[in-house]
């Protein structure tokens, strides 16, 4: 890719002095071809936009976005010196456009709408690339021949864990748009809620949209002296509304039903759905994989069809998402008549089942003029012969995928999984504990070279994954979002040749202004952590113990406005702080949270530390040098505060001499809940 200083360098050698603080083209995901001309034009009030009604809504958004962001009102009017969107048949491609910057003015041309809408993002891109609002805007002259790089540049929201407002995923579909991507799968259903109204089957809602929160069943509703219940779901009336939006910024909102597995709001919902005779009565507040799959018997699918028929008169999409992942078949191995109906088919096993299953999905879709599209799970046992892939363990399900003549999206975890931290400090919202920088997405490359040319022509594009388990509130799943989001956009958008690491990095500042000037939350360019303090430390400033599944979330209180945060590995919730300087310390105090054990991790869960205890509540424990290290304090610890979620404990700690390693651990009575550490002390 051009570098910034090569670009800026053509602009003066082209457009001489006038250019001179003229900035270089800050434009994200960066154009497939983009050639300097001399001088510049300026917009202003004054500055006509002239257009057919074919591109009045692109025209719209357009003025629109100026107006928001640099406070210019452009009006529709003839004149010389305009902006002009004009449809142009040459030019090929769906979301291909021409942008020429002369001193008389800008025309933007494409042979359809979405070429046009893209064009007049990329002009509004050049025209803020410098903070502030301005009654003049200048931009260097300029011709631009552009196209997508994939068809699909997409992101995944999950309602379900934590359910969003119709005004944030309208703020998140905005975003969206202005850095060039165009699919949202939106995930709707799961083991812990159903969040989309099927007319025909009101329970999916009624009783699937809700649970207890895990940890909050202090949060006592006094008019019924009843835990309130969280959750939430999205009328048709609703869903239209969003779809519609989509729709007018080229986005094509695909959603996704979970089948067979992830389906324990609906078999609460519908008991008859499910594989068990005595499925659960309640929504569960858990995390992880449960084991309740829909049934296979003739009245299931009859269901399902249900389901889907009215999911696809809400959703033009051409793909409707299955899921298909961690489908845990006991319950079908346990189930004499899922048995009996497997070998009927002729089935050796339950992974050809649900290839079975997933097949006669796929054909009642294609009968109603859709394509199935599922996690790479569904590759097992066979898979229709159209059906798209969503590659998320690694990339080898897109591989292979591919191979066997398929579509398929790259989505791989972790790089691809926006619930991962962006950085290291104690500021960073709680999500899953990994680190995936802006520079980490950045550098991922879409291109498997295990590919052939043929064959890499099924890679249709890639997908970034924002799960809400530890992500409850809405500004923080904004803040997970972006700026990664940039990143993927480029990556699915400006050719391979073009990628460039610090070029990118170069033009990224001015795009966290145009957030600003949305008010939209983000994380940061690059991790740059605090300098550490020698005598207290966050969690998040610790190292841990151990790294089996680390997360960094929330604790259940307060019930509303910010929550704590702690980064632990729920295996072994054990921190270290390193090289602690014990000179003249005499006592160690800390705060800590009392977490639930909501984890579905199957035998793992036979592997969480136990360490028995010795008070009602437990105790924090200081070991020296290692965790096996002398005991040199014990802390017996009491319940938190509801108002702030966390207890505050002291004690003394056995004079040492010298630098040393400490190892802190917990005690507890049970399981359930647990001690997790939140800031410690050394105190002299």
């Amino acid at each position: 890719m051009k570098s910034v200083r090569l670009v800026a360098a053509a602009f003066l050698a082209l457009c001489g002095a006038a250019a001179a603080n003229a900035p270089a083209p800050s434009v994200v995901p960066y154009p497939a071809h983009l050639t300097p001309q001399a001088g510049e034009f300026t917009v202003d009030a004054t500055t006509p936009i002239v257009f057919d009604r074919a591109d009045a809504l692109a025209a719209a958004y357009f003025v629109d976005l100026l107006r928001r962001s640099r406070g210019i009102a452009l009006h529709r009017r003839t004149g010389a010196n305009a902006i002009t969107l004009r449809r142009d048949p040459s030019i090929g491609g769906t979301e291909a456009y021409r942008l020429d910057v002369t001193p008389h003015g800008v025309t933007i041309s494409a042979g359809r709408s979405a070429g046009v809408f893209y064009g007049t993002i990329t002009l509004w891109q050049l025209l803020t690339q410098t903070p502030g609002k301005s009654p003049r805007l200048v931009v260097p002259a300029m011709h631009i021949e552009d196209a997508p790089r994939f068809a699909w540049r997409g992101l995944l929201l999950d309602s379900v864990r934590h359910f969003q407002s119709v005004a944030f995923i309208k703020s998140f579909l905005d975003a969206m748009a202005r850095e060039k991507l165009n699919v949202l799968q939106w995930h709707l259903t799961d083991d812990q809620g159903w969040r989309l109204e099927i007319r025909k089957y009101p329970r999916l809602t009624q009783i699937g949209a809700w649970r207890v929160p895990a940890g909050g069943q202090g949060d006592i509703d006094p008019k019924t002296v009843k835990p309130r219940l969280y959750g939430g779901y999205y009328t048709q009336a609703q869903v239209r509304e969003i779809v519609a939006f989509a729709a007018a910024r080229h986005i094509a909102v695909v959603p996704e039903i979970e089948m067979p597995g992830h389906a324990m709001a609906a078999v609460v919902a519908y008991p008859r759905l499910g594989s068990v005779p005595n499925p659960p009565t309640a929504v569960s507040s858990d995390w992880g994989v449960f084991p309740y799959l829909y049934n296979v018997d003739d009245k299931t699918f009859a269901f399902l069809e249900d389901v889907l028929t009215e999911t696809m008169a809400l959703f033009p999409s051409a793909y409707i998402h299955v899921g298909g992942d961690e489908a845990v078949k006991d319950q079908w191995k346990a189930n004499p008549a899922i048995q009996a109906k497997m070998h009927a088919l002729g089935f050796a096993d339950e992974d050809a089942l649900q290839s079975w299953f997933v097949a006669r999905i796929g054909a009642f879709l294609k009968a109603h003029g859709r394509r199935l599209i599922g996690w790479d799970e569904i590759l097992q046992g066979g898979v229709p012969p159209d059906a798209t892939i969503t590659s998320w363990r690694g990339i080898d399900g897109a591989i292979t995928a591919a191979k066997a003549g398929h579509d398929a999206v790259l989505s791989p975890a972790p790089v691809l999984y926006f619930d991962n931290r962006q950085a290291e400090g104690a500021n960073e919202p709680s999500g899953r504990g990994a680190i995936v920088s802006l520079g980490d997405v950045y550098d991922f490359d879409p291109a498997p070279t295990s590919l052939s040319d043929a064959e890499r022509a099924h890679i249709i594009g890639v997908q970034a994954n924002i799960w809400t388990e530890h992500i409850r509130e809405e500004r923080n799943a904004a803040y997970a979002t972006f700026p990664r989001a940039a990143a993927l956009a480029e990556l699915a958008w400006s050719p391979a040749a073009m990628h460039d690491h610090a070029d990118f990095f170069a033009r990224m500042p001015a795009e966290l202004d145009r957030y600003a000037a949305f008010g939209l939350p983000h994380g940061p360019l690059a991790a740059d952590p605090a300098p550490l303090s020698p005598t207290i430390r966050d969690s998040h400033e610790l190292a841990l113990c151990s790294s089996a599944i680390v997360l960094s979330i929330e604790g259940p209180q307060p019930f509303t406005g910010p929550r704590p945060v702690f980064l632990h590995d729920i295996i072994n919730p054990c921190w270290i702080w390193k090289n602690a300087d014990l000179a003249g310390v005499i006592q160690i105090a800390l705060t800590a949270g009392l977490l639930p054990f909501n984890f579905q991790i199957g035998a793992d869960a036979e592997k969480v530390a136990r360490r028995p205890a010795a008070t009602p509540d437990g105790e924090f424990e200081v070991h020296l040098d290692t965790c096996d290290g002398a005991k040199i304090a014990t802390v017996p610890m009491s319940q938190p505060s509801p108002g702030t979620g966390l207890a505050a404990a002291r004690g003394p700690l056995a004079p040492q001499a010298g630098v040393h390693d400490l190892c802190f651990v917990f005690t507890r009575p049970a399981l359930d809940p647990y001690w997790a550490l939140h800031t410690v002390e050394l105190v002299h």
